[in-house]
């Protein structure tokens, strides 16, 4: 597989050292030369960071804590005053990193000790590198805990500086089993690595700065995880002079029942603020003035409801619907009744237009995620952690736990594009390419938000470009309104209606940060953007 130039590319572990070796074996790059460059950046962005003061530098027995004792090199070399704490003896190291240990000048390496951490103005944590899984153990595991009570300090707390990954991180997956460093910063090499950037890896990270290290750029690996660019946008049609409302893509909004009618308001709102040329609402005929009271700009079809919810007999003229559209949003407020969760279930089945499942659609799923693998359309699944757990039949904590394995699961199982929400939303593809937001956007943890993802992601579907593109789109410009949202009332104040509002100009902004020849899908030139600040 090969991703699509929108996405930055993330490589775990296995694409890493199949990298590392080509360069090696096959472009006849000096092995010992990398670490010099990956120890020299480090050292170099650590001195940037912390310009006086003691640095504690904690290296492992493998190569990350040869990239330690080359960084203690050059910092001492530049006048530096550095501890460097070893967790084996430099007759126990074996290949580049026991000959970086042994070209350390001044005083040697000490063995490791809480107490040695006192005083340090900045910790590099060198311990555990990207080829790490699993839980840390011995001398490992003590030192991590030294660093986290050292952070814990207060006023006088060290900046900690994770060397490539944070020690404890799967930096693969994101997964952390036991405990694990926390860093302000996090220095990688050559490129970020999906750990850095998925949770609860993320949250340990801190900043990510990439240093470049020589590796040739053509090398022959091809990463299936990446991070969403703001080229995407480039993906989605724009009107021109010759435009239409149909031409612009036409959306069924199926949901609402007895106090929930905001939920499909909302996805109906923000499908048409995200260029959508014409929406309708599918909705229990009971509620109807509600949604024409609500809705100016949105067309209303009643269908047979019982109480408020929607019945099982409102199934032909809903599918009649799907063939006058080119998308289908499924489930905000639609209710848990037995009738309506049926409903679901048939309609999602022989809908044949792109579907995405939101809400109350995917707990109509729960536990038969495989029924939705024969749809004749396009799938997408739009889930927060306890809805896929409910999908897949586990606890909350798992799918928190292990997010890649789970969404990646999942898009298997349903054979759709799965979209686990969170800061780090994930977006996976049945043929396991993943795309990973940037996030930065707490403003959007307050509810109503997600109709407001599903309704943009349902507005690009029915644009008739490649669904993947569609989805990570959308996840991407619902990131950025919420930012713009935030900026305007404050993170704490937004709520969903705003971050519908922020749409357009979140569009507008992204598009004009892109090169464009004209054409509104056309290629651009590829270039790197880096975590927003």
């Amino acid at each position: 597989m090969t991703l699509p130039h929108w996405l930055t590319p993330l490589l775990d572990a296995a694409e890493q050292r199949a990298l590392d070796r080509w360069a090696i074996e096959q472009r006849g790059v000096d092995g010992l030369e990398l670490m010099e460059r990956a120890g020299s950046g480090l050292a170099r962005i650590v001195a940037e960071q912390v310009p006086r003061g003691l640095i504690a530098i904690v290296c492992g027995k493998g190569n990350n804590g040869g990239d330690g004792y080359v960084a203690a090199r050059r910092l001492r070399e530049a006048g530096r005053t550095v501890r460097v704490l070893a967790l084996a003896a430099v007759e126990e190291l074996s290949g580049d990193a026991r000959i970086n240990a042994e070209r350390l000048p001044g005083a040697a390496p000490e063995p490791f000790s809480a107490a040695a951490l006192e005083g340090a103005a900045a910790i590099v944590d060198a311990i555990l590198g990207t080829g790490f899984s699993g839980q840390p153990r011995g001398q490992a595991a003590a030192a991590i805990a030294a660093i986290a009570a050292a952070r814990r300090r207060g006023g006088g707390a060290p900046l900690v500086v994770a060397c490539d990954v944070p020690s404890g991180v799967d930096g693969s997956t994101g997964e952390i089993a036991d405990i694990a460093v926390s860093a302000d910063l996090t220095v990688t090499f050559h490129a970020p690595k999906p750990g850095l950037w998925i949770a609860p890896g993320k949250a340990h990270a801190g900043e990510v700065r990439v240093v470049e290290i020589g590796i040739p750029a053509e090398g022959p690996v091809r990463p299936s995880i990446g991070l969403i660019d703001d080229l995407v946008v480039a993906q989605v049609p724009r009107r021109g002079p010759a435009s239409t409302k149909f031409a612009a893509g036409s959306v069924l909004v199926c949901g609402g029942s007895t106090g929930l009618t905001g939920a499909p308001s909302m996805a109906c709102e923000a499908a048409m603020r995200a260029g959508a040329g014409y929406v309708t609402a599918l909705i229990p005929s009971s509620l109807n003035a509600v949604f024409e009271s609500r809705l100016l700009e949105v067309m209303t079809v009643p269908l047979p409801d019982d109480g408020g919810a929607l019945r099982e007999d409102a199934l032909e003229p809903a599918l009649e619907r799907c063939g006058r559209v080119q998308a289908l949003v499924l489930g905000p407020g639609l209710g848990r009744r037995a009738a309506t969760q049926a409903l679901a279930r048939a309609l999602a089945a022989r809908a044949p237009v792109p579907l995405l499942l939101d809400a109350d659609g995917l707990n109509a799923h729960a536990g038969a995620l495989e029924t939705l693998a024969g749809r004749p359309a396009a799938t997408v699944l739009t889930p927060h952690a306890g809805e896929l757990a409910r999908l897949l039949g586990r606890s909350s904590d798992q799918v928190a736990a292990q997010r890649l394995a789970c969404a990646r699961e999942a898009a298997r199982t349903a054979r759709a594009i799965v979209v686990l929400k969170g800061d780090d939303t994930l977006v996976a593809a049945p043929d396991g390419r993943v795309a990973v937001s940037r996030g930065n956007a707490p403003a959007l943890a307050t509810a109503g938000t997600g109709d407001v993802l599903a309704g943009v992601i349902g507005a690009y579907l029915a644009k008739r470009i490649d669904p993947f593109a569609a989805v990570c789109a959308g996840v991407h410009l619902h990131a950025r309104a919420g930012r713009l949202a935030a900026a305007r009332v404050g993170p704490e104040g937004v709520i969903a209606s705003d971050v519908i509002a922020a749409l357009p100009a979140a569009f507008r902004e992204l598009v004009d940060r892109v090169p464009s020849s004209g054409s509104p899908a056309s290629d651009v030139a590829w270039r790197s953007v880096g975590r927003p600040g």
